[in-house]
């Protein structure tokens, strides 16, 4: 554990010469020597011991690698556990004597994830400690049954046939930290895991915010060449809504809805889950109100709503959760609901926040079914959030869906820092709703534009005619939220259309002012009223300097469709991608961007298969 040690302090060491050093394009952050050194720099930490055991939690056994911990093994044998050092001397072992014949070979992963799978390093390692009589903590053949819905990407439009793009809002970030999680830890990618404006949304533009609560929220616009292609150009339209103080916010009726089952009983879930219920606890006032129901084979109310003043009594409850049992997430759902409208405030804030790695296996286990439930119920007046956690089981289909449909948002917590992120710098946003069903339409100038591409949003696009349509439900914005789309563009003339010349297609002509490149509109409507406003904002067709921000967020966008097999960026390549990330870090004061450019390092490495443990030469 010395070596382990010593090795910890040189990479805090080696941090804060990272994070103290300009970078440049020419120049990016040299990254260490091996994957699991990049991890320990750039991937969050996981809970300690003294966090579960203050959670009320079970003790853990804990490895080397800071996403190594795995359950403790039953009495009487002990646990063996490995610092890095041993680790890595067992990977670099000779193999043992020859085993019997092998069972036959596992199935080979879906087609929709990448060659990212478990290491061979770590099964070796499995089959030399039996060799020697030992045993192995952990599994080195899990079974993922993990689930993602597949969307293609959004394809390539020829404006003279098709000028108007439509869609909804999404202030999810989810898919973002689900991803960073696959990659700090060994496992497989799914590609169906990548949504692009999750990982756009998860960070902060600096878009500007309105001035007034006249209108709730800011729309601005930037358009510049493309970073990845100069016969391109890249159109970001930034959305920021007003912020309240916390104290401003009105009395909140909150229902935790928190999976108790089996399934939920590993250290990055229900663990996870405690401490991230504390974050909210700690802001709760006394007018707050506060419920917990819990699901695993049935489920049952836990904790009668309680005044925020309460909060030991609160604290009480979460520690006594014990995980074990079958999931009946639908029946969780429906006493949450029937809880939260039983002590409804009227012009309060109430919500649902539904804590759970998704696995529903027992009662209303249909997606279908749990959609319509909890689209039915939303007409109550009460919200839905969904916190997603753990792995090898998420169901990130499930959790993200009910959100969209539960008229609220989707986060995946992969550690403590993004617990304290989500549930106490960014609470009022989750919370506190300042606009609903708000979509977004862009009309293009077919002119002066030949081919336009939406970047993301496919699970949130809408007709034409929904837009007007105030039947049509949307996406939600929060007090200080931020969205963020990006448009890919195509001039006419420029020689770098992708659709290829039709033989009758007739001359466009000019719509309106021929100076206009497009015009951007936005309907919502106020969260109590059911009838939608419109803002329109013409776009000049003079194309600008990129910001550090547009830069930034091209990087952003570029390495979300990297990681889905990447496709749709002209060749862009990944190291170009991470030397534009460094050299637009910007103010970055919770080192996030700096993360995000280190992760892809990891992910470069992995696609690599630059696996060893003795590191790269010189």
């Amino acid at each position: 554990m010395r070596h382990l040690s010593l090795k910890i302090t040189a990479l805090t060491i080696a941090v804060a010469q990272v994070l103290a050093s300009p970078v440049s394009a020419t120049s990016p952050v040299k990254p260490p020597r091996t994957i699991d050194d990049m991890r320990l720099l750039y991937c969050p930490a996981p809970l300690t011991v003294s966090e579960e055991e203050a959670m009320g939690n079970r003790v853990r056994a804990y490895s080397g690698k800071s996403v190594g911990r795995v359950p403790m093994p039953s009495p009487p044998q002990p646990p063996v556990v490995f610092d890095e050092p041993t680790a890595m001397a067992y990977r670099t072992m000779p193999a043992p004597p020859p085993a019997p014949p092998a069972p036959p070979a596992r199935p080979a992963p879906p087609a929709t994830s990448v060659a990212m799978s478990q290491p061979v390093a770590e099964m070796a390692m499995a089959t030399t400690q039996r060799a020697m009589g030992k045993p192995y903590i952990g599994n080195p053949f899990p079974q993922n049954r993990e689930k993602y819905a597949h969307k293609d990407d959004n394809r390539v439009q020829r404006t003279a046939d098709n000028p108007v793009s439509t869609f909804s809002v999404d202030v999810d970030t989810g898919s973002y930290t689900n991803v960073r999680r696959m990659i700090c830890s060994d496992n497989f990618l799914a590609a169906d895991a990548v949504r692009a404006e999750e990982f756009l949304n998860y960070f902060d533009f600096n878009h500007p915010a309105p001035t007034s609560r006249a209108v709730p929220f800011l729309v601005t616009t930037e358009l510049s060449q493309a970073v990845w292609n100069p016969q391109r150009e890249v159109m970001m339209i930034g959305i920021k809504g007003y912020d309240v103080d916390q104290s401003q916010l009105p009395p909140a009726n909150l229902v935790f809805l928190i999976d108790t089952s089996g399934s939920m009983d590993e250290p990055n879930k229900l663990p996870l889950v405690k401490y991230s219920m504390e974050k909210i606890i700690s802001q709760l006032r006394p007018q707050d109100r506060v419920s917990i129901v819990t699901y695993a084979g049935s489920a049952g109310l836990v904790l009668e709503p309680t005044s925020g003043a309460n909060k030991n009594k609160i604290r009480d409850a979460i520690k006594r959760m014990d995980a074990g049992g079958s999931t009946n997430g639908g029946e969780g759902i429906e006493l949450a609901y029937a809880t939260a409208k039983k002590n409804l405030m009227n012009n309060g804030i109430n919500r649902i926040i539904l804590a759970t790695d998704g696995d529903f296996n027992v009662g209303t286990v249909n997606t279908e079914m749990l959609k319509n439930m909890v689209a039915d119920q939303r007409k109550s007046g009460v919200s839905l959030t969904t916190l997603g956690f753990g792995s090898n089981n998420y169901n990130d289909e499930l959790s993200e869906q009910l959100a969209n449909i539960g008229n609220g948002n989707h986060a995946y917590i992969d550690s403590p820092f993004e617990a304290d992120r989500v549930m106490r710098r960014e609470l009022k946003s989750t919370l506190f709703t300042i606009a609903k069903d708000v979509k977004i339409q862009v009309e293009f100038n077919p002119a002066l534009v030949s081919e336009y591409r939406l970047i993301g949003y496919e699970n949130r696009m809408l007709n034409e005619e929904d837009f007007a349509n105030d039947q049509v439900d949307a996406g939600e914005i929060g007090a200080g939220h931020s969205i963020t789309a990006i448009y890919e563009i195509t001039r006419v003339g420029s020689g770098a259309d992708r659709l290829p010349t039709r033989k009758y297609s007739g001359n466009a002509t000019p719509r309106g002012n021929s100076n206009e490149l497009a015009t951007v509109s936005m309907r919502y409507k106020l969260p109590n009223e059911e009838s939608s406003k419109l803002l329109t904002y013409p776009i000049a067709a003079n194309a600008g300097k990129a910001s550090q921000q547009l830069k930034f967020a091209s990087a952003v966008v570029g390495a979300a469709d990297y990681l889905k097999g990447g496709r749709n960026f002209d060749g862009w390549n990944l190291d170009s991608m991470i030397a534009t990330a460094y050299a637009n870090i910007g103010n970055d004061p919770d080192k996030t961007r700096q993360q995000f450019a280190g992760l892809m390092q990891i992910a470069r490495a992995m696609k690599a298969g630059e696996v060893s443990s003795q590191g790269d030469s010189e």
